[in-house]
């Protein structure tokens, strides 16, 4: 005897998306989180093209929601900037807390049931322990994040870790002044600028520096400094670390993972919210057909791309030459840089992103 058909530990994004995900599957859904929403995270705040598509894939629409759509990337090193446009519709900037809310509201108003404030104790076979109380359910979903204890319960944390990353974020009062995402590169940093709102932006820094705070590194990004020098802040400094991880499985009997609780790619790609939501999808069909195999499946070959254009781009990082000529050669043929961002975002297939980085080198070699 159960109590729920699913139940799903952890109350962010990947999990909410797993419940509206579920239900759409005809499933019964608990989900279970210690925190009280809207549950924020340090993170860049943009939604990519394909995140959005996988939304929709949802029944989730954000296109009424407080936000800020930007039309594509722009990359700044020095004096040297390239940009491109999506392919295919816009990416939108909003705040975390307001994503938060939104799928909050759609979870619920699919019928799963949401426990906050209950923070889940452990687990034993098909029972889950809460505080106070215990419930059976027929699958257990980790999306508790990527310190996951579910993953330590089942028996899963056995991953593959390539590197760790620092990021801090804080918002700002100011107009946005562009129409891209923008990501400036340093010494030993990246700033990643996003308009969230109409009037506010959110700003991102990335390091290998765990004691790097963004008041000690903006003098390295004078250009962002001149936008920021008499705006106010509008949050406080808020930290998250970025990894790339890679787990060998991610279910084990009735339990399964899924967002950074199942492995992650490196916060300088964009992707982990996208990521988590073509999980859900896949996880949420391999719970109704009871095919755990097919969700481990489709989520190896979902993050390939992401892991792919991670490494492409932390090639860059730290080695200031490189990325200086690669910028320089990508400035001078714009083609290649809208073709790697039409990659990134899977609207184009792998050998076209193989073909533009061949000429990304050739240009570099007679730029």
């Amino acid at each position: 005897m159960v109590d729920t058909d699913v139940l799903i530990i952890g109350g962010g994004p990947a999990g909410l998306a797993t419940a509206v995900a579920a239900r759409r599957r005809g499933l019964s859904v608990i989900v279970a989180d210690g925190a009280r929403p809207p549950i924020d995270k340090a993170c860049g705040e943009g939604l990519m093209p394909d995140g959005r598509a996988a939304l929709a894939e949802l029944g989730i629409d954000l296109s009424s929601a407080p936000s800020f759509p930007f039309r594509g990337i722009r990359f700044a090193d020095l004096d040297t900037t390239v940009c491109a446009d999506f392919p295919s519709g816009a990416g939108i900037g909003m705040r975390r807390t307001l994503l938060h809310s939104v799928m909050e509201q759609h979870a619920e108003s699919a019928g799963a049931k949401l426990l906050w404030n209950t923070p889940v104790t452990g687990i034993a076979g098909n029972t889950v322990h809460l505080a106070g109380s215990k419930i059976a359910a027929r699958w257990i979903v980790g999306a508790d994040g990527s310190h996951s204890l579910v993953r330590q319960w089942a028996g899963l944390n056995h991953f593959f870790q390539r590197r760790t990353r620092y990021g801090f974020r804080r918002h700002y009062r100011v107009r946005p002044w562009s129409e891209f995402m923008e990501i400036y590169w340093g010494r030993n940093a990246q700033i990643y600028v996003t308009p969230v709102a109409q009037d506010e932006v959110c700003v991102a820094l990335i390091s290998k520096d765990p004691h790097m705070r963004l008041d000690t590194a903006l003098p390295d990004f004078p250009a962002v400094m001149a936008r920021l020098k008499s705006a106010q802040p509008s949050s406080i400094e808020r930290g998250a670390v970025s990894a790339s991880r890679r787990l060998r499985r991610i279910y084990r009997g009735n339990i399964a993972l899924v967002g950074d609780a199942s492995g992650s790619v490196d916060a300088i790609t964009g992707d982990g919210l996208c990521l988590a939501f073509q999980q859900s999808v896949a996880l949420a069909a391999a719970l109704a057909t009871g095919a755990l195999a097919n969700y481990q499946a489709h989520h190896r070959r979902v993050a390939r791309r992401p892991a792919v254009m991670a490494e492409l781009m932390l090639m860059l990082d730290g080695r200031a030459a490189l990325r200086q000529r690669a910028i320089r050669a990508m400035s001078a043929r714009p083609g290649i840089f809208a073709d790697m961002l039409a990659a990134h975002v899977g609207a184009i297939p792998p050998l076209a992103l193989a073909m533009s980085t061949v000429t990304l080198g050739w240009q570099m070699l007679i730029g």
